[in-house]
Parts: structure tokens; sequence; C-alpha cells
């Protein structure tokens, strides 16, 4: 029968294309075969199955008890499925006797093509979902690990990645460094960042952004940090732009700072190509916040710091010219030391500094800025022109409460000053 060679051409399908060992597949073929017997007979109890998965052979014999004829023609207790005539026996096998169990081996043509279709169907079932949860079961366990996988398929808001079993692994643009750019065929680095099942299928997400992904980079590129001689204590990301890695040691002969870098940059050069170029700044992690802060905001160089520790806010006083190096470029910079530090970071002009002969004191621009815009920006520590011409629109109106269309008409005025 058709419908038989198949189911057999099947199991050898499934020994050789699917990652499932030989006891599992064995157990599968059984318990489907089990339940066509149940269906067909009632019960299984009297059948054994034999499965080789090797040959993509399975062998099923019903066993059954030998009783005398008149036993079998007027017993109630007579069960077909459990005995068989003495006579019926020996039209198999003539010197059976009675008493003596009789195995018969069942061919599958005899189940009919319509269930054995049915068993096939359900066999490809029960693999597919065995598959899909294995692999499930597998990438919940990779969960922080970075993986290497191949760009199969390009989308708009996501990419389909496929490792090296097949296994599809998704990377959403939320979790590609904004420079990145795949095509179809390139090579993918990324850490396994979350795994659900949805309607039963596996869902695998990766990400490049995520300061898990940097602190896996660091362990394979820097041994210390591997061997648990230097510890990562926190990292924060502004993903391809910059990024603050807290480090520590518990060996004083050790410099993880050092160490992280590398001779000449040697260690950490890799990293920074594989975030496409992103700023990484290494820091050697203190308890003390004062210090903390101090060494996050660098290059900048602080002149004086006020904590308050109910609210969690630090105001960092700085030199005129220092003042662009601590917030950075967009602004990273003191974000990223905002996160690091775990306090709301706010930049002052030190007033104890000589004052710059060529600046103009904000009161000169009563006549052309508002001056509640002027007391505004005075409060923040912004008393002339170059001050405020140091921070950004943003900073300036996250500080002061101000509209930035209103910073923005402010800094022009004052900008105007020193264009000859």
């Amino acid at each position: 029968m058709e419908s038989a060679a198949n189911l057999i051409e099947s199991f050898s399908l499934f020994k050789d294309d699917k990652n499932i060992d030989r006891a599992t597949l064995m157990s599968i073929i059984e318990d489907v075969f089990r339940s066509m017997l149940i269906k067909k007979y009632g019960s299984d109890k009297n059948f054994d199955i034999i499965v080789n998965p090797d040959k993509g052979d399975v062998e099923i014999f019903k066993n059954r008890k030998i009783v005398d004829d008149e036993f079998a023609e007027d017993s109630f207790d007579y069960d077909e499925n459990k005995h068989i005539s003495f006579s019926e026996a020996q039209k198999i096998e003539p010197d059976f006797e009675i008493g003596e169990d009789l195995s018969e081996r069942v061919k599958l043509d005899d189940f009919g093509r319509r269930a054995v279709l049915s068993v096939r169907q359900n066999l490809v079932q029960k693999i597919l979902e065995l598959e899909k949860s294995e692999i499930y079961n597998k990438y919940k366990e990779k969960v922080g690990e970075v993986i290497t996988a191949e760009v199969y398929q390009v989308w708009k808001k996501e990419i389909m990645l496929m490792d090296d079993e097949g296994n599809e692994l998704l990377l959403p643009k939320t979790e590609q460094i904004p420079s990145d750019f795949f095509k179809k065929g390139d090579t993918v680095k990324a850490v396994v960042s979350k795994v659900d099942l949805k309607n039963g299928t596996p869902s695998i997400v990766v990400s490049r952004t995520s300061p898990v992904f940097l602190e896996r980079l660091f362990e394979t590129e820097v041994p210390e940090i591997f061997d648990g001689l230097i510890t990562i204590k926190k990292i924060v990301r502004e993903p391809g732009e910059r990024a603050k890695v807290a480090v520590e040691s518990y060996d004083d002969r050790i410099d993880p700072v050092g160490a992280c870098v590398g001779m000449k940059g040697s260690r950490i050069h890799g990293i920074v190509r594989e975030l496409k170029n992103e700023n990484i700044d290494v820091i050697n992690y203190t308890t003390n916040s004062q210090l903390l802060i101090q060494r996050s905001l660098s290059p900048a160089k602080i002149t004086n710091i006020k904590l308050n520790e109910d609210t969690k806010r630090a105001e960092v006083f700085l030199k005129p010219d220092q003042i662009s190096l601590a917030i950075g470029k967009g602004g990273f910079n003191i974000k990223l030391a905002g996160k690091l530090t775990g306090y709301e970071i706010d930049v002052f002009r030190d007033t104890d500094v000589d004052i710059d002969t060529e600046d103009v004191d904000l009161e000169e621009f009563a006549d052309e800025i508002e001056s509640h815009v002027i007391e505004k920006l005075k409060a923040i520590g912004c008393d002339t022109a170059k001050s405020v011409l140091e921070l950004n629109d943003a900073e300036l109106a996250r500080r002061t409460g101000l509209e930035e269309d209103v910073i923005a008409s402010a800094r022009a005025v004052l900008a105007s000053e020193f264009e000859d």
C-alpha cells in the first residue's frame, strides 16, 4: 500500500533531517501508533511495538492466549484482542497448544489507507511540536549569550537571521545600532535578549544595542573579566554614539581600566569596530559618589561638586571652557554620566574663575531679551553671554523650563554680539 510506504519513508526523513535524539523519536513513534491501535481495537495493552528509526522501520505484534474452541464460542470472557481459539491458532502454526501465547505480526496495510495517513500526519505534527519546544528550551538557556548568525531576509522593521542549524532569529530595527547596515548573506553578531512562545512557535529576539551585548564583548576581549579578576559594575549606552563602562578590580596589582583598554588600545579597538565606532569610556568604579561623578564626566575637569542625596541631584561647577566637554556632543556625555552614577547632573559655570574680558554680562542685553528669561538663565549659573552659548538649546530648556524657541531666540541675540 502506497500510504504505508510513505509512512516508512517519513521515519527516515525525521531520522536524517531532524535534530532529535533516538530515544525521543522512538517514544513519539510508539505513542502515535498506540493511539492508532486504541482507535481500531479499543486497547493497546496486548500489543508490542518495535521501532527501529535507523532503518525507518516499525513492527507491531498482537499478543493473544490460545484457548479451547468451546471457551471461544460460549464464554462471555472471551476477548478477540486477548484470546484466539485453538483451531484458529493451528491455522497459523499446527504445533501450537492450548494455554500458549501467540504473537502475530500486524501489517500496516491492515489498518487502511486513511488510518495510516492519519498516523503520518500526527507523527509530523508531534515531531514539529517537539522540534519547536527544543529550539525554545535551547535558546531560553542562551539568553544573555552572544551568537553569530547569517542574514536571511531584510525587512523595513526587522531582519531575519539564520543560525547554523537553520533556526530563525529576529533582529528588530530598535535593537540595531543606528549605523548598522546588513544585506542578505552578511554575518551578524548579537546577544540573545528575549525568547517567547507565540502560538506554539518560538520567537527569538537578538539585540546589538543591549548593554549586555557590550558586556559580553568585553568578556571575550579581556581575559581578566572572563576570569573574574575584573568585574563590570555597570554599563550605560547610547548605541552607536557613546558608552560608559564602570569596572573594578579585586586585585590591587591589576589596573582595571588599563587591562580593558589594552596596550595602545588593542583590546578595546575590536569592540569599538563591532559597535560601529561607538566611543567607549572605561571608568574605574568607586563607592565615592563625588569621585564617580568626576570620573564619569571625563574628559571635563570639574572644580567643585555639590550633592543632594535626598533628591539625587548633583550640581557640578566647571570652568567655562570645560562645560561643553562635560555635556559632550549631543549631550550624550552628561546624559550617560547621570545614568551611570544615578544622579541628575546639572552643570554650572564656576563664578570664582577669572571673568573673560571679552565676555558680556547678561544684564547688558535687557533691551533685547525679556527680563524673566535673563533671570531664568542667571538662576542656573549662566550670568554671561558665553556661559549661555556654551550650552545647547535642549540642555538650557531642560534646566530653565523655558521653551526651546525662546532659548534659540535668546542665543541668537547673544551670538550676534561676537560675530565681528
